[in-house]
């Protein structure tokens, strides 16, 4: 029997990356060209800036990621590619590889969603269980996701309007912190030199599954106003407590109660807010024994990578859910939807 080989490729937004995994459980090549300092200096990420890289980045990492495993495109079995969601013009650049790898070297072409990826990205971990709940945090995205078997995403609940992430960022620019706008204000978080002296609304705490962030991140603009107008300083290390507490306790205590509903037997983080220290702490301590098994994904598979995309990949090949060449990049590409490309 041949090894099953997939070549993963994600571009959904300021990652260029490319992972190779062999019989889905080694990890050969994950190469990974991350265009965070560029985009440092416009706070927030640029789409055509991104593209453009991209288009500059995908062929010196396809060579790298080649080089590392040690095989060549022949040996390749097929070819996972991130076709949405995310910036279109960044998706575009992945996916045209993608197909120009499929015709040349005949490979099939699987289509993969991002989301779906940082869920399988904890395979990386431990195997995914059933029933799951996926807790997707980034900065476009909050979702809940409940999985019954693998390949199974149902939403129960989602953000009507910002996504965690997206609030994180926005708070951190109105605190003058750098982007990423997570990262800046878990630093201060972990240095411990705030407390949380600001009371901030919890909005939509309603008994449902489904989030708001709009309302925090507005509060937070309309104390930054209050006080520059008072002659007062805002207090960024408290600020930073205030926000991370109040924005994760909020997704816990929503999130959670979903674990007895469906008689979950696995928790697991998804995206790159699962990278938050507060987060991770937290959902171990509020699950300690109650027999539920809490995944984490390491951080590296927090940020954006190709090697969660080669793993989803991994999968749909056994189930040979293959795109056609003339396959389209999907921006907006709904997770329920993931077998519609």
């Amino acid at each position: 029997m041949s090894d099953k080989i997939i070549l993963g490729i994600e571009s959904s937004c300021d990652e260029t990356a490319i992972a190779i995994l062999k019989n889905n459980d080694e990890l050969l090549a994950n190469v990974v060209s991350t265009q965070i300092a560029i985009h440092q200096k416009y706070g927030g990420v640029m789409p055509e800036i991104a593209s453009r890289l991209h288009v500059e980045n995908i062929g010196v990492v396809l060579r790298e990621a080649l080089e590392q495993a040690h095989i060549t495109m022949e040996e390749v079995s097929a070819i996972a590619v991130t076709v949405g969601p995310g910036l279109i013009g960044a998706l575009h650049v992945g996916l045209q590889c993608a197909k120009t790898l499929a015709l040349m070297y005949h490979k099939p072409l699987i289509p993969v969603h991002h989301l779906s990826g940082h869920i399988y990205a904890n395979e990386y971990v431990s195997p995914l269980k059933f029933p799951c709940l996926a807790i997707v945090v980034s900065g476009g995205n909050t979702e809940l996701v409940i999985m019954d078997k693998h390949l199974s995403f149902n939403i129960i609940g989602e953000t009507k309007d910002d996504a965690i992430g997206e609030a994180f960022d926005k708070v951190a620019r109105v605190a003058g912190l750098p982007y990423p706008g997570g990262v800046s204000i878990d630093r201060i978080f972990k240095e411990g030199q705030g407390k949380h002296s600001y009371i901030l609304p919890r909005p939509l705490d309603d008994g449902t599954y489904n989030y708001s962030y709009s309302g925090i991140k507005t509060a937070v603009i309309n104390l930054a106003h209050k006080l520059e107008q008072n002659g007062e300083k805002l207090n960024v290390p408290d600020l930073c407590v205030s926000f991370e507490e109040t924005a994760i306790d909020l997704l816990l205590d929503k999130a959670l109660p979903a674990v007895k509903e469906y008689n979950v037997k696995q928790v697991v983080l998804a995206g790159g807010v699962s990278a938050n220290s507060y987060l991770r702490s937290q959902i171990v301590k509020r699950l300690e024994g109650s027999g539920v098994e809490v995944v984490i994904p390491p951080l590296w598979c927090t940020t954006d990578n190709a090697a969660m995309i080669a793993k989803v990949g991994s999968y749909l090949y056994e189930e040979k859910v293959f795109a056609p060449l003339n396959v389209s990049a999907s921006p907006c590409w709904k997770l329920e939807d993931f077998r519609k490309f």
